[in-house]
């Protein structure tokens, strides 16, 4: 047995998180399968009901495969490097491919048992019928086996490349996010063309996503009608190998003597580049950061001109690269509304740019607000800052603000595409501020709850993933109960559970077809009002007692 796998796995299995994490996944699993149980002396002979309960566990299992996997492949070269124990590993005498296996395989096998938890709540998705008439409980895992290996591959290789763990698990959970709903967008745009549909039908075969809602008998993304022939799965299961071996191979290469013997590059003077050079450089960094500054203002806040000029995404050039990024998309997507290209409906493509907009607050606020405490624990500067004669209060006030103006600047970047839709209906004049409220309620809470998180951890990696978990839990989990509206779940306790997320509650403002019939606000900003108002007190809480003398 390769040794890298055993130490991998004993590391992971003998922490109390992994325990927490397999068991709770486990219950969750069995709990939708028990809400649907039968209790009547009538059996469901047509499997309508067993039907019903494996499309919401296999979401669900989809959504905890997304949330976990690349926690730990993303983190684990990075650490070795950080510890200098990769220096001990390359002079071993297992070649790198032993020990990229050997990596690859303990995220695996974590996996594995993972998924192993949940094999009771499988049984009874079969025991209840319905398994069979769709792809089936085997495909199922093996869509799910496939998604683990291909989303372990692409964190491994962005460990690889990492200097530290919260850029690391960025990276990752941005490049998860683009694997996963990227492919599925040429296909929706250019679904039956004769020139790019074939290409973009392919394309969207790198996500997961297609497969599995093809194995649970659920359509396709986008499908407005239009019956798809040729069958998802095998092409799925071709792409994510081409995809891992590609990324194994690239991730070899790269984890050599080489890694650690890396000159850094001298660079390259200003005024030795050409002129053409010189143009781009000045546009790229239209606000130089590194210039020499002038003395703080009496009322301009210390710690927050400190978190902009220490982290990487707090400077100007940076900032300018996102928003430009942020607002081309935003743009795009709405003229192809105003040009006819889509005949999603305007609603719909309002409901898009919501989507749009999630993507950004869930990617940049716990990459950002996860190590506002903890980052400074872990780096040992928190002591340095408790020296200083500033307050508790103010302490806090820089920190969130240095979170909240990018992110508002991010959000406003986005806000041209609702313009351009009012100007195509002008209906939405009284939807769009709704949206807007319930999109700022989402900002502040993810914030928030993420700085509270931080306040607990002395590491920025396991504060960043525990942010991320609590945030798609929030704002993406409660959509598995709203893919089984009608059946078997109710129109109450749809309501009930979407009044709790920020993001069903944007679309339903936006009148997003699906949310319509539900009637979710001023409900969900109240809740949202007091979520926030814990996350402040127990922020507020936790960063006094660590001011406090130990």
């Amino acid at each position: 047995m390769n040794p890298i796998i055993r130490r991998e796995l004993l590391e992971v299995l003998r922490t109390p998180k992994a325990l927490v994490v397999q068991f709770a996944l486990g219950i969750a699993c069995l709990a939708l399968v028990l809400v649907r149980w039968p209790t009547s002396d009538v059996a469901d002979l047509t499997g309508a009901r067993g039907g019903e309960v494996l499309r919401i566990f296999g979401y669900g299992l989809l959504a905890g495969i997304v949330l976990l996997t690349p926690a730990f492949p993303a983190t684990t070269l990075v650490r070795e490097k950080i510890k200098g124990t990769l220096a001990l590993l390359l002079n071993s005498p297992l070649p790198p491919w032993s020990i990229y296996l050997g990596k690859l395989g303990g995220v695996v096998g974590f996996t594995a048992l993972l998924l192993a938890m949940t094999l009771p709540a499988a049984a009874g998705c079969y025991l209840l019928g319905g398994a069979a008439r769709q792809g089936g409980i085997v495909m199922l895992y093996t869509v799910l086996g496939l998604a683990v290996v291909q989303m372990a591959a692409l964190g491994l290789l962005v460990s690889a490349y990492a200097q530290s763990t919260d850029g690391a698990l960025r990276t990752t959970y941005a490049l998860v996010l683009a694997v996963c709903v990227l492919p599925m967008v040429p296909h929706a745009f250019f679904r039956g063309d004769a020139l790019i549909g074939p290409a973009a039908d392919w394309f969207r075969c790198l996500s997961p996503v297609p497969a599995v809602m093809e194995v649970l008998g659920h359509g396709d993304v986008g499908a407005q009608g239009m019956a798809e022939v040729r069958s998802v799965f095998p092409r799925y299961a071709l792409m994510a190998v081409l995809c891992a071996v590609s990324c194994a191979a690239w991730t070899i290469t790269h984890v050599s003597h080489a890694l650690l013997d890396r000159a850094r590059p001298a660079g390259v003077m200003t005024d030795d580049r050409t002129g053409a050079g010189r143009v781009l450089r000045s546009l790229f960094f239209l606000i130089d950061p590194q210039r020499r500054s002038r003395s703080l203002g009496l009322w301009v806040n210390p710690v927050m001109v400190k978190e902009f000029r220490s982290r990487r995404f707090g400077r100007s050039h940076w900032t300018i690269r996102l928003i430009a990024l942020s607002a081309i998309l935003s743009l795009a997507l709405s003229v192809a509304a105003a040009a006819g290209a889509v005949s999603w409906g305007i609603e719909n493509l309002c409901g898009g740019l919501v989507l749009l907009q999630v993507a950004i607050l869930i990617l940049f606020a716990p990459s950002l607000a996860a190590g506002l405490i903890s980052a400074e624990r872990e780096s040992g500067t928190w002591q340095l800052l408790r020296m200083t004669p500033l307050s508790v209060g103010k302490i806090l006030r820089g920190k969130l603000m240095s979170v909240a103006l990018p992110l508002a600047l991010l959000l406003s970047a986005t806000l041209p595409g609702y313009v351009v839709l009012m100007t195509v209906k002008p209906e939405l004049i009284h939807r769009v501020p709704r949206v807007v409220i319930s999109l700022a309620t989402t900002g502040i809470f993810a914030v928030l709850v993420s700085a509270a998180v931080s306040s607990f951890f002395r590491a920025t990696a396991p504060s960043m993933t525990t942010s991320y978990i609590v945030l798609l839990t929030v704002c993406v989990a409660p959509f598995l109960i709203w893919l089984g509206r009608d059946a078997p779940f109710g129109h109450v306790t749809v309501q009930t559970v979407l009044t709790v997320n920020p993001v069903a509650a944007a679309l339903q403002a936006s009148a997003t077809s699906g949310f319509t019939q539900y009637e979710l606000l001023p409900a969900n900003w109240w809740i949202m009002g007091a979520a926030c108002s814990a996350a402040l007190v127990v922020l507020t809480y936790r960063t006094w007692r660590l001011t406090r003398p130990e």
